[in-house]
């Protein structure tokens, strides 16, 4: 019998990218929707031919308890949701980045993850993707060599895409245990209130230092390089190259290059291509982990924990002119420090 699989939030066209995902998940059924707009719930509904359709998640939670609910909704909501699965029991969620906003709600959730077992992961299935699963095998069996330097960043802020270029430098460097971040930030634009409540510096630059001396550096936002020269939409140029003693990969959402035992071949890839994919895979790995605890889900809840951390000690960096080690407390109220200080 397939997965029964949900989707919470079908307002934007986020969701649409989960709905699509399913022609390749096999053992999933999209059967239920959820959304507080009635006339979005019913025209997404007719799209995907989803009859059941609720505009109060937590009474699908309860009536259909799915195994499985992709969440997309403002990150202001994503402890309330966590609860409201735990208790109906709802098996697993994948949420939309960011996982949090600021220090406050992610020590709610870091509190929520200790006591809960409930399965959560994040919705990075760029990890997912083909291309990125060959290099990342590349590297992990040590095509080349030992690990010196990540280089990753997109033009989109950190709210939208910092995450997922934090878990793309986490999944070239699982092992990496970060010690210390220096940063810098500028911007406000992405700090002033919004329904998404995605709220982020315009531009974020992080060296981030890694306890067995890999480092590597992040620019998130208009300082970002572009993959696409002269391209100005802000959603098509994540990136990253991983350096090692004797080699190279690169991976962007457009192309990708390898340099192993002195070899170089690149590429190219149609990015809609392979995020469908990556989506589908990503999915089906929940199934994975839902047959067997021993399955862990790459892209878990205490991995977005810790991606999320260096985002909140980036942001303390900034503010404090200083570096800014992992072991060092939380500061409250970062997003209206970060308003007082570049908006004035």
């Amino acid at each position: 019998m397939p997965y029964k699989c949900a989707i919470v939030g079908v307002s934007g066209g986020r969701a649409n990218g989960h709905a699509a995902a399913y022609i390749h998940i096999p053992r999933g059924n999209l059967a239920c929707i959820a959304t507080r707009n009635r006339q979005n719930l019913d025209a997404f509904g007719e799209r995907w031919s989803v009859g059941c359709r609720y505009t109060d998640y937590r009474e699908m939670f309860e009536r259909e308890k799915p195994d499985l609910v992709h969440v997309n909704t403002p990150p202001d909501v994503r402890l309330e949701v966590m609860q409201a699965a735990e208790a109906a029991g709802v098996g697993a969620l994948i949420f939309e980045k960011p996982l949090a906003i600021q220090a406050e709600d992610y020590l709610a959730i870091l509190e929520f993850s200790r006591r809960s077992r409930l399965k959560v992961a994040i919705n990075h299935q760029l990890h997912f993707h083909p291309r990125r699963q060959r290099q990342q095998e590349l590297v992990g069996a040590g095509a080349i060599g030992e690990l010196r330097f990540i280089d990753a960043g997109a033009r989109m802020n950190m709210a939208y895409q910092g995450t997922h270029v934090l878990q793309s430098i986490a999944a070239f460097h699982p092992q990496g245990v970060p010690s210390a971040v220096f940063a810098q930030v500028s911007g406000a634009d992405g700090l002033q209130e919004s329904p998404r409540k995605h709220y982020a510096p315009d531009a974020t630059a992080a060296a981030i230092r890694y306890e067995d001396g890999v480092s590597a550096l992040l620019r998130c936002g208009t300082n970002g390089a572009f993959v696409l020269a002269g391209d100005e939409r802000v959603n098509v140029h994540k990136q990253l190259t991983v350096y090692g003693a004797e080699g190279h990969v690169h991976w962007s959402m457009w192309g990708w290059e390898t340099l192993v035992r002195g070899r170089r071949e690149r590429g190219e890839h149609n990015y809609p291509d392979e995020d469908i994919l990556g989506q589908a895979a990503m999915t089906e790995a929940a199934f994975d982990w839902l047959r067997d605890d021993s399955r862990l889900h790459p892209l878990n809840l205490d991995a977005a924990l810790r991606d999320f951390h260096i985002v909140l000690k980036a942001y303390m960096s900034a503010l404090h002119r200083k570096e800014e080690t992992l072991a060092s407390d939380l500061q409250p109220g970062l997003i209206n420090a970060l308003r007082q200080e570049l908006a004035g």
